[in-house]
């Protein structure tokens, strides 16, 4: 079941970087009184009464600016506003109702999404509670006074986001069919592989990065079986500031990987592994989602006896959080080895639901500390009594410990290393949740 994504809009300044620090429970975003700090969306999972949904902060919306950076931000939002499940439109009960709010508000009307409206900087309900009334002008629905830097009123803002939820959750929990979401940097030819899958031009493709605006779902039948294809191509680039190309693709790389089960992760061939193709591959190795790389562009390299070793040392390198992954050398232009992705994404799925017998993996671990002495701390050393596999989708297990705190990741690594060695799980990442066990060691 894929999450579903809360956006926070709004005019500069207004308190939405505030809010998103709060209810993601850590500060990521920079929080400053000068409008315009936070340029770039960022995204948090959160959750509220057992519910889990991904929060997206976005950019102030300037709706009549010719300032460089604050019409990319606008893009940002409306990019934001175009993916995402809910909308909240936050407003400054000090400032007013302003023109650029009832512009931001016709925005959202037209976007046909839900829309909560949180007046926020109402520290004093004495104070502005009858100052919020004046936003009900704005015509999307009740105000709900709150204050993100005090903390008031996100229970009922809360409450009044995720009534939106329900119905889109129970939609998808009934499609058992395999997902696919196409990442990558924009122009990397993600919607040509697909139009090459299918046979047809489903997909608009162009020269000019960012073509595709929406992601768009193909659903293609190989061998009997339904696979649902999520094109997740980057936006259009309007100014010469290189660097928001790749802030672009962020928002829309979370909002795919969500509803996917596996990724593949469209590399340029000509262009090589970069930074920002290590980013978009860690949105699915956080979210233990099946991986596999697909280099495109292959027959446009010149290639000697170790060009495709020294080209997967690098990706190996670079990425090297994720040794897992699975790699595939293609061209979407002449359909070399596309074919074998089918393959590729039913071996991955595959491992992505194998469970292994709890009396199996003692068996491992009880052989891994042998060769291995657990580490120790202060005269202290970790014991391992226990593993079981809790959930699949990722393969996820339980090890219970003596002392949580002795057992260090380089270890649970090790562990790890120890399972895929056994049992492969090639595709797809593994999950370790390490509980403490009391009274053993007596």
């Amino acid at each position: 079941m894929s999450k579903p994504i809360v956006a926070i809009v709004g005019r500069p300044n207004v308190g939405k970087s505030t809010l998103f620090n709060v209810l993601a429970g850590e500060t990521i975003s920079i929080v400053k009184d000068t409008p315009g700090v936070t340029r770039d969306r960022i995204y948090a999972d959160c959750t509220w009464l057992n519910m889990n949904f991904t929060l997206v902060d976005t950019g102030g919306i300037e709706p009549d600016s010719r300032d460089v950076i604050l019409s990319q931000m606008r893009e940002q939002a409306e990019i934001a506003i175009a993916t995402a499940d809910v909308i909240v439109f936050i407003v400054d009960v000090r400032q007013g109702l302003v023109d650029a709010d009832s512009k931001v508000a016709d925005m959202l009307r037209r976007s046909r999404k839900p829309v909560v409206l949180a007046v926020n900087k109402v520290d004093s309900f004495a104070k502005f509670g009858n100052d919020v009334y004046e936003f009900y002008n704005l015509g999307i629905g009740e105000p709900i006074p709150i204050s993100a830097a005090s903390r008031l009123g996100l229970g009922e803002l809360l409450d009044a986001v995720s009534a939106h939820f329900d119905s889109s959750q129970l939609e998808e929990e009934d499609d058992d069919r395999p997902r696919i979401a196409i990442v990558g940097k924009p122009n990397v030819g993600k919607s040509s592989i697909i139009n090459k899958l299918t046979g047809e031009n489903r997909v608009i493709v162009s020269d000019i990065a960012g073509t595709t605006r929406d992601a768009v779902d193909t659903t293609i039948v190989h061998n009997g079986t339904e696979y649902v294809f999520i094109d997740t191509a980057g936006l259009r680039r309007k100014s010469r500031i290189k660097e928001e190309l790749e802030r672009y693709s962020i928002i829309r790389t979370v909002a795919a990987v969500e509803r996917a089960d596996i990724v593949v992760l469209v590399i340029d061939a000509v262009e090589g592994v970069t930074e920002q193709d290590a980013k978009i591959a860690g949105i699915a190795h956080d979210r233990g989602k099946g991986m596999i790389i697909a280099v495109n562009k292959w027959d446009a390299v010149e290639k000697n006896d170790k060009t495709i070793y020294e080209f997967t040392r690098k990706i190996k390198d670079t990425l090297s959080y994720m040794p897992y992954a699975e790699m595939l050398f293609i061209s979407a232009k002449t359909g070399q080895r596309l074919g074998k992705l089918y393959d590729m994404i039913d071996a991955v799925r595959e491992n992505q639901n194998l469970r292994v017998a709890t009396g199996v993996l003692n068996e491992i671990m009880t052989e891994a500390v042998a060769l291995q002495q657990p580490p120790s701390d202060k005269g202290k050393r970790l014991k391992l009594y226990y593993i079981t596999q809790v959930a699949v989708k990722p393969p996820t297990f339980v090890i219970f410990v003596n002392d949580k705190e002795l057992m260090h990741f380089s270890y649970t690594r090790y562990i790890e290393n120890k399972i895929r060695e056994a049992f492969g799980f090639r595709g797809t990442s593994l999950r370790f949740i390490i509980r403490e066990r009391a009274g053993k060691e007596k």
